[in-house]
């Protein structure tokens, strides 16, 4: 007999390799890849570089250490997983991820915006906001209309269903922080408040408070035409 002239056996042949299990989103956490977070990882603009760190800081006259620096970091990380955790629980039971959560958040705080608008405020990409947005419409959450005087905008604004998911997911994140400002002391609120415009690119700070400020004025009023009409 010739040498290697017995065939493999099919289980060792390429074309009859059993196929892979599908791919987890870490080896140790039983959780799959889902796309619905994935406008966390499509943002619309390059990454600024990176800053190395150089020293001490001066805050306030205040030296800050690298060291008092990368435990802020470690901590916004903690403070974060802990903000997000609990409306990730009501948006997995949905279907939904973060990036639901972001539009219904933008959408409920401003009836009437643009797409365009929306894709600015969260520097993603138009495929992103597609996919999100198309599995809110679908599923009665959001109501896409046309602009009143360009037709070619598409405007947002929640359904009913839409604002209750919307008012339920911020009070569970307001709570959190009415909790964390109480112990912080008094004057936490605008200190907290300068933390955070601190924090965004100095080029968006100002746009990103005038949004803020706009919306809560508008919710404001809102807010007191309720009460009128139902005392």
């Amino acid at each position: 007999m010739e040498p290697f002239a017995t065939p493999l056996p099919a289980a060792q042949t390429t074309c009859n390799r059993i196929p892979a299990r599908p791919r987890k989103a870490l080896p140790w956490v039983s959780i799959s890849f889902k796309y619905v977070n994935m406008t966390d990882v499509n943002p619309s603009t390059s990454p600024p570089p990176a800053r190395q760190p150089s020293g001490p800081t001066a805050v306030d006259g205040n030296e800050v250490s690298d060291a008092q620096l990368v435990a802020m970091v470690e901590l916004l990380f903690f403070a974060y997983r802990d903000f997000v955790g609990e409306p990730d629980v009501v948006l997995d039971e949905l279907g939904f991820g973060r990036a639901h959560h972001r539009v219904l958040h933008f959408v409920n705080r401003n009836p009437g915006l643009r797409v365009a608008d929306l894709l600015q405020r969260l520097k993603i990409t138009k495929q992103s906001l597609a996919r999100v947005l198309k599995q809110l419409v679908d599923q009665g959450y959001v109501l896409q209309t046309t602009g009143p005087i360009d037709r070619r905008e598409r405007r947002l604004q929640l359904t009913e269903k839409g604002s209750q998911l919307a008012d339920r997911l911020l009070a569970l994140q307001t709570h959190r922080l009415a909790k964390a400002l109480a112990s912080a002391g008094p004057d936490a609120v605008h200190t907290a408040a300068a933390f955070l415009a601190g924090v965004i690119e100095a080029s968006d700070r100002d746009t990103a408070q005038e949004l803020v400020a706009r919306a809560t004025g508008r919710k404001r009023e809102t807010t007191r035409k309720r009460s009128r009409e139902h005392p």
